[in-house]
């Protein structure tokens, strides 16, 4: 019976691509954390987003190493918390945000060109990223060639830089702007981060049963077509939900595509931006973005989906509410 269970334990794995015990057990874990932020005040959840970007950044330091692209990770990380706080806290989000990220842009193009090193630890880094890698990947990595900066070039390292501002602190700001909202920013709050977790969910169950039209067989073998629809149905359940439960009766007769506008958009953008991940992923020749979280491949992996929804979750929820 033991062997059994073990064997369905290892398929189970196999088709999904993850450690199901871990990724469970670490999924509970994070929701019970971000449940408390939000039970406790909506600036604590604020400050964990904030915590999450700079995780999210420190990945994405270690993996542009591995390829010799430089980022400049302090720089980036005080602006982004900078950003996401001035988003929350100041009288007209809106311009805080753009005056935030066009001041961080200008910051990272001069800091990426100065390449910075403080003791062993990036190196280090770099090394257990490429061991768990494979043997191609290490041999097209330049961290550790004498030449690492000319062959790849400042131009290189200031475009990967201001691709990580548009990626990492610029859709941060988008889950901040729905939480201006008083009377429903922990409901908003909730959508934001658990509509994309619950399209994952259904992309992997429904991928996993019935998956055989493959979506992207070269940058993902996982995705399927019957994901994207458990996709978008599970977001869309998940939205019904916190539509139904949260709306007062006038305000739902008039809102009632909020629920398929938001799962249609989540299940189809949040597919897309795992299919950009996986993308990175490959170009880089590396298996994971992170170590940090167990199970889920890293920060970056699990706020992917995330923060590509972010800016169409905030618009649908901006224009709903107004």
């Amino acid at each position: 019976m033991q062997n059994e269970t073990e064997d369905a334990l290892k398929a189970i794995n196999k088709r999904t691509g993850r450690n199901m015990p871990q990724a469970v057990a670490t999924g509970a874990l994070l929701v019970i954390i971000i449940l408390a932020c939000l039970v406790i005040k909506i600036d604590v959840f604020v400050m964990l987003i904030a915590v999450f970007m700079v995780l999210g950044l420190w990945e994405l330091r270690v993996d542009f190493a591995t390829a010799g692209l430089h980022i400049p990770f302090i720089t980036l990380s005080v602006c982004s918390v900078a950003s996401i706080l001035l988003t929350f806290y100041a009288p007209r989000p809106l311009i805080a945000m753009g005056l935030s990220i066009m001041l961080t842009a200008l910051l990272v193009v001069i800091s990426a060109t100065v390449r910075l090193t403080f003791g062993t630890r990036v190196p280090m880094a770099v090394a257990t990223k490429l061991s768990a890698s494979e043997s191609a990947a290490r041999l097209e990595s330049s961290y550790n060639h004498d030449n690492a900066i000319t062959s790849k070039g400042a131009f290189s390292n200031v475009g990967v830089s201001l691709f990580t501002v548009a990626y990492i602190p610029l859709l941060a700001c988008f889950l901040i702007l729905p939480l201006h909202m008083q009377r429903l920013n922990i409901v908003n709050a909730c959508m934001l981060v658990f509509l994309p977790a619950l399209s994952d969910i259904g992309g992997l169950f429904f991928g996993a049963l019935l998956g055989k039209h493959k979506l992207s067989p070269r940058i993902s073998p996982k995705k399927s077509y019957e994901g994207l629809i458990g996709s978008m149905l599970f977001a869309m359940i998940g939205a019904f939900v916190a539509v139904a439960t949260t709306f007062d009766a006038s305000l739902w007769r008039t809102r009632w595509w909020v629920p398929i506008m938001l799962g249609i958009l989540v299940g189809i953008v949040g597919t897309f931006g795992d299919l950009c991940a996986s993308m990175l992923k490959r170009d880089l020749g590396l298996k994971d973005m992170g170590h940090l979280l167990k199970g889920h491949g890293g920060v970056l992996d699990r706020v992917d989906s995330i923060l590509m929804c972010a800016p169409f979750i905030a618009a649908v929820l901006i224009l709903a509410l107004q």
